[in-house]
C-alpha cells in the first residue's frame, strides 16, 4: 500500500493517523482481522457534510433556481458515480484496506466502495480539524462538478435522460451492447450505446450496469454537444434523422 503522506497531500488536509487508518478501513478488511472497527461511522458523517456543504453552495449560487432544480443538481454531484469519479482522480483505490475476497474481486476500483472512503475521508476530515475544514475539502473536490452543465443537467439516472432525450428527438429505440472480458474474479464489461440501430456512446466498467450508465453518459454529452469521442457519430446520426423527417 502506498505512503498516506502522498494521499494527504492529493487532499490537501491533514488528518490524524489513527482516524485516516479508519477512514480507509472497509468492511471486508475489518471482518477479516477480528471485527475491528470500520469506516462506516466516518461514512455516515461525511455523508451528512457532504449534503450540507453542497446544499448550500447551490442555494447561495443560484438564487433564483425553484427547490426542485436544486434538488437535481445536488444529486448529480453527490451521486456514486460523482463520487467515485473523484476518488478514482485521487487514486484513493490504492489506499483502502479491503478483505482479500474484495481484492481478488477488483474492490479498489468498485463505485461504491470509492465513494463510500470519500465521504468516509470528509467525514475524518471534519474530526481531525473543524467544519471548515471539512466543507473547504468538499468545495475543492465537488466545486468543478457544479460547473458541468451536463452532469447537473442530466441527473444521476443517466440511463433515464438519454431514454428522454432520444424519445424527444424521435431517434428510434435504444439498445445496449454489452460484452465482458477478464478472468472471473476481476470481469471488465464495455458497453455500447445504440439508439435507431446506430452507436451514439460507449462506456467501460466492472459491472454491466456501470457500463450501461457510463454508455448512456457519454451519448448524452455526444447530442447535447458538450462531449466528445461519439459525438461527432451521434451529430451525423441527429442530423440524418432530422433531415429525414
Amino acid at each position: 500500500m502506498s505512503s498516506t503522506e502522498e494521499l494527504l497531500k492529493r487532499l490537501g488536509v491533514f488528518i490524524d493517523a489513527e482516524t485516516l487508518r479508519l477512514a480507509l478501513t472497509h468492511r471486508s478488511y475489518a471482518y477479516e482481522n477480528g471485527g475491528i472497527p470500520t469506516n462506516e461511522r466516518l461514512e455516515f458523517l461525511g455523508d451528512s457534510i457532504l449534503g450540507f456543504s453542497v446544499t448550500d453552495a447551490l442555494y447561495r449560487d443560484n438564487p433564483t433556481l425553484p427547490e426542485g432544480d436544486l434538488a437535481k443538481r445536488r444529486s448529480a454531484v453527490v451521486s456514486t458515480r460523482a463520487l467515485a469519479g473523484i476518488g478514482r482522480s485521487l487514486g484513493i483505490g490504492e489506499y483502502i484496506y479491503l478483505g482479500q475476497g474484495e481484492k481478488l474481486t477488483e474492490g479498489k476500483n468498485k463505485a461504491s466502495i470509492l465513494a463510500d472512503t470519500m465521504e468516509a475521508l470528509i467525514g475524518a476530515t471534519y474530526v481531525s480539524n473543524d467544519i471548515e475544514t471539512a466543507r473547504q475539502l468538499v468545495m475543492r473536490l465537488i466545486g468543478p462538478l457544479l460547473k458541468d452543465a451536463a452532469a447537473l443537467g442530466a441527473g444521476t439516472d443517466w440511463k433515464t435522460s438519454i431514454q428522454e432525450l432520444a424519445a424527444g428527438r424521435q431517434l428510434g429505440s435504444i439498445y445496449y451492447a454489452v460484452e465482458g472480458s477478464g478472468p472471473d474474479h476481476a470481469r471488465t464489461f464495455m458497453a455500447e450505446l445504440q439508439i435507431g440501430g446506430k452507436a451514439y456512446g460507449k462506456g467501460t466498467g466492472h459491472s454491466k450496469k456501470e457500463a450501461e450508465q457510463e454508455a448512456a453518459a457519454d451519448a448524452w454529452r455526444a447530442l447535447s454537444g458538450t462531449g466528445s469521442g461519439a459525438a461527432a457519430a451521434a451529430t451525423d446520426a441527429s442530423t440524418e434523422s432530422a433531415a429525414s423527417n
